[in-house]
């Protein structure tokens, strides 16, 4: 075949293959079209939930309304609100999570509630959609554990030693300085500092997740922090509860003393049993199920990835008396030595499906759900920007003098105390325990104040997160849009 036959050969396949064609790339359609849908289904959703079926959600009309047709149209309303608000934010050059907040802010009491909309209004509805959450932010802490890699989290030990103790001793401090000044007895003001010393790092880490951070160094620091800030928060609560327990009694003092001594041997010698286990027990079992479960291994090994974290979660709760995300984090750091490929492979694939389409989505809106403005009044305006101040000034100084101690650059120290800020569920544990002790009142204006704190920490951190980390080089290695969410 000579030169020029073979140069018509060339030209004649190329017409058959319509990508090699010139052709005029379509126009996208503008954004508002694309969300006409979308926008559409929600709508019908809400004014289905405010028709018949609402009755079921508060408990009113027929006992003979099945439970679970309200929980199947209060799920579908919050996974197509996560999703809407989460592409919104996306074109917004916006972390989704920041979308995902605001729609559980929408749908909560402060918005829907007050068009009597309310789709959760039921106290077993309510509890149901926030067992899902729970179930979502475990999964999400185990698949952030399975990406990291303990020799990585080693390199950064000093400075998460140095930035978890700072990062929670400063804004405890900072608080009680603030707020003594104002009134306020010891007891309240020190629980204060402790509410706003709690840090959601699932929260951060799900934006430096979807921005191809998490295994920087910085990321590494985040999570290894987290762990010492998980732990003295905890601490620091316990504390507090001891303190206004003893009544000023000696006696009732001294044995209140030693039983956060036995809180702290216990949490201490938790953690270090359940990584022994988790490091050197769970991959054994993964490669013993591989070898000689009866189950085949496609449905073995991501159903012990699963049970894992359950019971991890679950182990941490109540025997070591620390977070249930601790437990399920420990368990994803466990098998994360396994190879990249096959095992690791399987139950990154199908652990993320189940914890980003799912689960993960209903988290981040009841965190936003969450939330009641209607218990802020605006003269207490002046106060509350006070301790917003404080709130994300001491972690930002804390954590991030923390990090510079331990041996960080000064972009880098800022990046870790930024990524401490968030408050999120955290927080609202810990007020609720407030509440429940009777060390603050649910009418006061340091509660009304510390609850929008934590409101407005949770909502800016993902843009001040992204905002901190622009100049960053990409060091991590890009996540497909499975995991991300994307």
């Amino acid at each position: 075949m000579d030169y020029n036959e073979t140069i018509k050969r060339f030209q004649i396949e190329a017409e058959r293959q319509p990508s090699l064609k010139p052709a005029v790339t379509p126009l996208r359609r503008p954004i508002g079209r694309r969300l006409v849908v979308p926008a559409f289904l929600l709508g019908w959703l809400l004014l289905q939930s405010a028709g018949p079926v609402s009755a079921a959600t508060t408990g009113e009309g027929s006992a003979a309304v099945n439970p679970f047709i309200p929980l199947m149209l209060a799920l579908g309303i919050i996974l197509l609100a996560s999703r809407a608000g989460g592409a919104i934010a996306r074109l917004l050059g916006q972390p989704r999570v920041l979308g995902q907040l605001i729609v559980g802010v929408v749908l909560g009491p402060t918005v829907l509630d007050m068009l009597h909309w309310g789709i959760l209004q039921g106290v077993d509805l309510q509890s149901t959609v926030k067992e899902f959450a729970e179930l979502g932010v475990l999964l999400l802490m185990f698949n952030i554990g399975l990406e990291v890699h303990l020799s990585e989290l080693a390199k950064v030990g000093k400075v998460a030693v140095f930035a978890g103790v700072l990062g929670v001793v400063v804004p405890v401090a900072f608080t009680a300085v603030v707020l003594l000044p104002y009134g306020y007895d010891m007891i309240p003001a020190l629980f204060a500092g402790v509410t706003l010393a709690a840090t959601s790092v699932s929260i951060s880490a799900q934006v430096l997740l979807e921005l191809g951070y998490l295994h920087t160094k910085e990321g590494n620091a985040l999570l290894a922090t987290a762990l010492i800030d998980d732990v003295l928060a905890i601490l620091a609560v316990s504390l507090t509860l001891v303190l206004a327990g003893a009544g000023g009694s000696q006696s009732q003092a001294g044995a209140d003393y030693s039983q956060l001594l036995v809180i702290i041997l216990q949490m201490a010698g938790y953690i270090i049993v359940a990584f022994l286990l988790a490091w050197y027990g769970l991959p054994r079992i993964m490669r013993w199920i591989q070898q000689h479960s009866p189950l085949s291994s496609a449905d073995g090994i991501p159903i012990f990835a699963l049970i894992s974290a359950l019971l991890f979660g679950w182990s941490a709760e109540y025997i070591g008396g620390v977070a249930a995300i601790t437990g399920a984090f420990i368990a994803g750091v466990g098998l994360s030595q396994l190879p990249a490929t096959g095992m690791k492979r399987q139950i990154e694939q199908s652990m993320s499906q189940l914890a980003y389409v799912f689960l993960v989505p209903i988290f981040f809106v009841d965190v936003g759900l969450e939330t009641d403005l209607s218990v802020f009044q605006l003269d207490a305006l002046p106060f509350m920007l006070l301790l917003l101040l404080m709130a994300v000034l001491s972690k930002v100084l804390g954590a991030g003098f923390g990090a510079r101690m331990g041996g960080f650059d000064l972009r880098e120290s800022l990046r870790v105390g930024v990524c401490m800020v968030s408050r999120g569920e955290v927080g609202l544990i810990i007020i609720s325990i407030g509440l429940t002790s009777g060390i603050l009142d649910s009418s006061s204006e340091l509660y009304a104040s510390l609850f929008m704190v934590i409101l407005l920490t949770t909502v800016f951190t993902p843009p001040m997160v992204r905002w901190v980390f622009q100049g960053k080089q990409h060091e991590a290695r890009k996540h497909p849009a499975l995991v991300t969410g994307q």
